[in-house]
């Protein structure tokens, strides 16, 4: 891990950030999608954990970073270790904030849904988020933060775009909280595969130190 700023699409990241504790980035990559051959790029993401992280990933030494891309059971060991994770989405294509927040509903939904975990509280819980992101208009450069604390079923959703306050969210409900983890960190089923596959390498890099 150097200390140099790191550019994910000319968007800079910190190598490291300091929340309750410093924080590294461990990966990073971009949100995108094809049209006809054009790729349209929306968000740069940046994932900080701790690098306690590494302790709950030892089965998992000695394999390549390849592998682990591929592997759900090792994003969902990070998604459940009790150490705390900061994503930091940065826009670079402007969108509606009703977008990103019915995109984050649909993926959340979904993955309770299957497994059966979908219930009145959770649903309460993804409309409150919903509603958040409803009024606000990403523009280029704005700011989305989650912020999941060690060993905490909660996250804060924080967004800040210029000339406006940031504005921060609590989202209480652990299934809620897990599922959007695991849609930055889900794997083969994650939004972001460059960031998986970054990921992947990072720590698969760092498990072999």
């Amino acid at each position: 891990m150097g200390t140099e700023i790191v550019m994910v699409d000319e968007v800079p990241f910190p190598p490291e950030i300091t929340v309750s504790k410093p924080l590294a980035l461990v990966g990073h990559g971009i949100t995108d999608i094809e049209i006809h051959f054009l790729q349209i790029k929306f968000n740069a993401i940046g994932v900080y954990m701790e690098k306690e992280v590494l302790n709950h990933l030892e089965k998992w030494k000695g394999k390549k970073g390849s592998e682990l891309a591929e592997d759900d059971l090792f994003f969902d060991a990070i998604v459940s270790s009790p150490i705390e994770k900061f994503f930091r989405i940065v826009v670079i294509k402007e969108i509606k904030g009703s977008q990103y927040g019915v995109q984050l509903e649909n993926a959340v939904r979904d993955r309770l849904a299957s497994i059966d975990k979908y219930e009145e509280q959770e649903e309460e819980a993804l409309e409150k988020v919903t509603e958040y992101f409803q009024s606000k208009y990403f523009k280029k450069d704005s700011v989305i933060t989650f912020h999941f604390p060690t060993g905490s079923p909660t996250a804060e959703i924080s967004f800040v775009t210029e000339g406006k306050e940031e504005v921060k969210i609590e989202v209480e409900n652990a299934n809620v909280v897990e599922m959007m983890q695991k849609w930055y960190l889900g794997g083969t089923r994650g939004v972001s595969q460059s960031t998986v596959k970054c990921l992947a390498e990072n720590l698969a890099e760092m498990l072999a130190q």
